[in-house]
């Protein structure tokens, strides 16, 4: 059985069918790509599975276990977890409260706990703090533990919110565009990264991205989406030889 599977995808916003039978099937350890033009229907594919959107039609399942209705935090508890095209940080908190807040899906304690400070809650919050400084050293953000993001270079605040995303220790992390506003430098930077992440960690990974530098060399396998449907999957050298994809993206010269 796939870690993720996802079956005859639909998606339609009121007059607009923005998905169209779309399927895929993802084992651990995979490394997958999904590319395409803007307006391809990429991240509405990552909101469906992550819980954002329910679909019109289709089935998503994650680990065995059927999705339709289950809200963002219900799908991380699931293991899987994600990033966003644009950074979604909680900028009025320290990296380290970023961090820290990221696991409260686990802490297992109740109101009451809370209020009283019992051995449990204690127990707990130190849990998540320990777990938590761990996760920056691991990630060479310790001297930022006390920051705030918005106060942090570009790169770095990327760097944090991977940092947050792997904290809850998924089985599958979705990647949406993870190298949009990065210079050239903080791309290279990047591949490493999400290459050292993915050896480290020992998950899958699902990864959007419009620099082709970034996907063929990351990725295994690679989906191409346009207007809403699949016109090709295979590893980096068929797609990039594949004449379909070429005409989707004739003009734009990232591929």
């Amino acid at each position: 059985m796939a870690l993720l599977e996802v079956q005859n995808l639909t998606q339609r916003f009121g007059g607009l069918q923005a998905l169209t039978d779309f399927n895929i099937a993802i084992e651990d350890r995979e490394f997958v790509g999904l590319i395409g033009p803007n307006g391809a229907g990429k991240t509405t594919v990552f909101n469906l599975v992550s819980g954002f959107y329910t679909p019109t039609e289709g089935a998503i399942t994650f680990g065995g276990i059927p999705t339709r209705g289950l809200k963002p935090n219900m799908v991380t508890a699931l293991g899987l977890a994600r990033t966003f095209q644009n950074i979604r940080l909680w900028d009025n908190m320290s990296v380290l409260d970023n961090i820290r807040l990221a696991q409260h899906f686990r802490l297992g304690y109740s109101l009451w706990d809370a209020l009283l400070r019992t051995r449990r809650h204690c127990a707990a919050e130190a849990g998540v703090d320990k777990a938590s400084r761990e996760m920056l050293d691991l990630m060479e953000l310790k001297l930022y533990a006390d920051e705030f993001p918005k106060n942090l270079p570009y790169g770095l605040q990327r760097r944090v919110e991977l940092a947050r995303a792997l904290a809850v220790r998924p089985k599958l992390l979705l990647l949406d565009e993870p190298a949009a506003g990065l210079n050239s430098a903080d791309v290279d930077g990047l591949i490493r990264l999400v290459g050292w992440i993915y050896s480290e960690f020992n998950i899958s990974i699902w990864m959007i991205e419009h620099q082709m530098k970034v996907v063929m060399t990351l990725c295994r396998r690679i989906l191409v989406l346009n207007f809403g449907r699949i016109i090709a999957e295979g590893n980096p050298g068929q797609i990039q030889a594949d004449p379909e994809v070429i005409r989707a993206y004739l003009g734009d010269g990232t591929l």
